[in-house]
């Protein structure tokens, strides 16, 4: 692999399981089982000996590894890597395809990673500018355009934050609405709707954003709620009863967000491509339902607070894409503080182009990053 960027390997293979090293393959095993994957990440089919053996030919004009490989020395080396549980042979009379652990390895020590084109980090520069645009929406555009470019379904997974405020206001829409604007010290954009009484009075608004950004400013949310509650319920607020209302209604909408966060997932349709039967479909249907409850995402965002860069997660070594067949690659975004923010990343098909990918992904979190600043 090349020296792009950091990430972390996962694996749930358990440690006495014995994995394979790139030290236990010959150079031949490493040519050939390189190939294998690389033509498997290509075309999703299994791979034959004479396929391999006219692919490498054209490879290295062959000459690979010492000498021309014939498909039967080819047959050797394939029954070998079977052996070692990297490959496996979907049919009787197939070609191989790469395990998760084949793939795992392949990762690991022998793909080779290099940057992002410049219209590649061009769009996503243009397409997570956040001119504008709130947190939530920067995100979600995030989302979609990684999923665009890697043809794979786009996640991202902000969970709650508590960032200083440096300005809160309430605006009217209309009889019985106003949106409440949360603008933090990084300069993101926040909206709620909430409803207010009928017929309330641009002054009560007034009232209620004077009071609630004099409270705030510079401190968090949850820093200052618990403060300004005891005020309404003491009655030692200085609000009219309808600014009081206000006031409240502005504070729940921020209450009742979900405390995991927010969850963001596009480009689902993606996964549906390489679905050949029921069987698949309802697996792709388990994994919809897993990524709703989040459990299982917040548990891989827990596990960023400790990685310097991009994990992947490939099949079986994780519960949540095991079930489907599908790999993730997902990387943790931070603030300037690095503090631990949230994660984006892409879930895709075990074949999925992970060396092109894997850039993607990083560079991309890094970018909103910056954004948040």
């Amino acid at each position: 692999m090349g020296n792009a960027m950091q990430y972390r390997p996962n694996s749930a293979l358990g440690p006495t399981q014995h994995r394979p090293v790139l030290s236990e393959l010959s150079a031949r095993s490493r040519d050939i089982f390189r190939t294998i994957v690389e033509a498997y990440v290509e075309t999703g089919e299994p791979v034959g000996s004479r396929t391999l053996s006219r692919r490498l030919g054209k490879l290295s004009g062959g000459q690979l590894a010492g000498g021309q490989l014939s498909p039967a020395t080819i047959r050797n080396v394939m029954a070998d890597l079977e052996e070692l549980g990297l490959l496996f042979a979907p049919h009787t009379s197939a070609g191989r395809l790469p395990t998760d652990l084949g793939l795992r390895l392949f990762v690991d020590g022998l793909m080779e990673t290099g940057g992002l084109t410049d219209d590649d980090r061009a769009s996503i520069d243009g397409q997570c500018a956040a001119t504008g645009r709130s947190l939530p929406e920067v995100l979600d555009q995030a989302t979609l355009m990684l999923s665009g470019l890697s043809r794979c379904a786009g996640m991202v997974l902000a969970p709650k934050t508590d960032r200083p405020l440096k300005h809160i206001e309430f605006v009217h829409l209309g009889p019985g609405r106003a949106l409440v604007v949360i603008v933090t010290e990084g300069g993101m954009v926040e909206n709620r709707i909430i409803d207010v009484p009928l017929g309330l009075p641009s002054s009560a608004l007034i009232e209620a954003t004077n009071y609630l950004t004099t409270r705030l400013s510079g401190r968090t949310l949850v820093m200052g709620r618990d403060q300004i509650l005891v005020e309404l319920e003491s009655e030692r607020a200085a609000l009219d009863a309808l600014s009081k209302q206000v006031v409240e209604a502005g504070l729940a909408s921020w209450s009742r967000e979900d405390n995991t966060g927010a969850l963001i997932v596009r480009g689902q349709a993606h996964l549906l491509e390489d679905v050949t039967g029921i069987g698949d479909l309802e697996r792709l249907r388990s994994l919809f339902a897993a990524l709703e409850t989040k459990e299982q995402l917040l548990k891989l965002v827990e596990a960023a607070e400790v990685a310097d860069g991009v994990q992947i997660y490939i099949g079986a070594e994780n519960d949540l894409f095991g079930l489907a067949g599908c790999s993730a690659v997902i990387s943790p975004y931070r603030d300037s503080q690095r503090r631990l923010i949230g994660a984006i990343g892409v879930i895709g098909p075990s074949r999925i182009n992970y060396a092109r990918i894997i850039p993607m992904v990083d560079y991309t979190a890094k970018v909103i990053g910056r954004i948040l600043g």
